[in-house]
């Protein structure tokens, strides 16, 4: 079911950024006919990706006779590492997953700037992107990426675990612990974490540093371009305090780092853990889960004491790009113009649980997204952290720190010292 919502740009401006969030069982399906070109079309997305791509490949493939594709899924490490030295060698997909922004080995930025990407800036759709979030989609000018739309970043919930323990969904660090504490002593983890999986890592720092950091100093990213703030002096400290307190008080699973994100997933879903903090994008993931997937919710994850002060993370979901060294980028390049289509880009976010890039009147968002449409409105929304960092280092960096910091190996301060030595690093 969708909720009918008007999201005004307004709202969908305060969401320009992007984040490696993706990651899933790899998954693999589509045809094994032939398209026009010869073969089908290669295709390698994200595991969040897949309820909206294979979508609009299904859908495009039954509009278009001669057309076939075959598709598979990777983790997100996979992507980072063994599609980023495909598309080096010249021997990658035609059509893979990009992350919008900068930030990563797989980001739009990094890669447009290594010319690994087809210019798409010559679609009609790329007109109707939103000031505000060209920067995921652009560099130089150029549209490099497709996204169907923004995704938030909260804490997925079982809605029959809070029910046992009897607690209601918090709106003040304070009450997060409490709410814990209660599920604790009713035998159900509070929190799940599948920290051996890198990119989860990050999460609950990107739930935090809204509230600690940017709804204090908002211009952060600002000065820490200019060379006037660093993280180790900022509320990145207090979040990551706020990370290992939690970890303190028993309210993770036992050995986060030995927990895969998918082991997480199953936990919340079938209610041996009352939540995880996650990204919208991944809700199916967590319905599939369950056996009653109406009994999953998501609520903005609070960071400090002062409700006003709680900000949300929110950023372009992850896209998709046509290679620049694709035999078949002509052929690549017709099916994302065809995804720039109004009722597609709804379809695929509707798809994926995010609010759609642009569309011709109300758009369709998921219920349990209603919740974090009140901060949009009301400005408390900042981009995924990882979309204004200037380099490739600084992410993988931060997925180490935090697996550091859990196994009892490092320090807050030792950890954002690393972070700052990356940020420094050249681009």
């Amino acid at each position: 079911m969708a909720l009918d919502r008007s999201v005004s740009r307004r709202r969908l401006l305060q969401l320009a950024g992007g984040a490696t969030l993706a990651g899933a069982l790899a998954a693999c399906g589509g045809g094994n006919g032939s398209s026009s070109s010869g073969g089908p079309l290669k295709v390698i997305g994200a595991g969040s990706q897949e309820a909206g791509l294979r979508k609009a490949l299904d859908d495009y493939k039954k509009a278009h006779s001669d057309f076939d594709f075959n598709l598979s899924f990777s983790p997100a490490d996979q992507l980072q590492t063994s599609l980023r030295a495909q598309l080096a060698a010249g021997n990658a997909p035609d059509l893979h997953a990009v992350y919008p922004g900068n930030g990563s080995a797989m980001s739009m930025v990094q890669l447009s700037k290594a010319n690994l990407l087809t210019d798409l800036s010559s679609q009609s759709w790329t007109q109707k992107i939103p000031t505000g979030f060209k920067g995921a989609f652009q560099n130089d000018g150029k549209t490099f990426i497709f996204s169907p739309g923004t995704s938030v970043l909260g804490a997925i919930y079982n809605k029959k675990a809070f029910a046992t323990a009897g607690v209601d969904v918090p709106t003040t660090w304070s009450e997060l612990l409490s709410v814990c504490d209660k599920l604790k002593k009713k035998g159900i983890v509070p929190i799940a974490l599948g920290a051996q999986t890198p990119w989860v890592t990050q999460l609950i720092d990107y739930a935090l540093v809204p509230g600690t950091v940017y709804a204090k100093t908002p211009d952060f990213d600002d000065k820490m371009t200019a060379g006037t703030a660093s993280f180790a002096d900022s509320g990145w400290a207090d979040a990551m305090d706020k990370y290992l307190e939690l970890q303190k008080k028993g309210f993770f699973n036992d050995n986060p780092n030995g927990t895969t994100y998918e082991q997480a997933t199953s936990m919340v879903g079938t209610g041996k853990a009352a939540m995880a903090v996650q990204v919208s994008a991944v809700l199916q993931a967590f319905r599939a889960a369950s056996s009653t997937p109406d009994d999953l919710g998501m609520f903005p994850f609070p960071a400090t004491d002062v409700a006003a002060d709680n900000w949300i993370p929110g950023g372009v979901v992850v896209g998709i790009a046509a290679s620049a060294k694709s035999k078949k980028a002509e052929e690549a390049k017709k099916f994302i113009e065809y995804c720039g289509q109004p009722e597609v880009v709804n379809a695929w976010a509707e798809a994926v649980a995010c609010v759609p890039l642009y569309s011709e009147g109300d758009a369709k968002v998921d219920p349990v997204l209603k919740p974090f449409l009140p901060y949009l409105k009301d400005n408390k929304a900042v981009p995924f952290m990882d979309q204004r960092w200037p380099n490739a280092e600084v992410q993988p960096t931060h997925f180490a720190v935090v697996q550091e910091l859990l196994g009892g190996k490092s320090t807050v301060p030792a950890a954002l010292k690393k972070m700052d030595e990356a940020y420094r690093k050249s681009a």
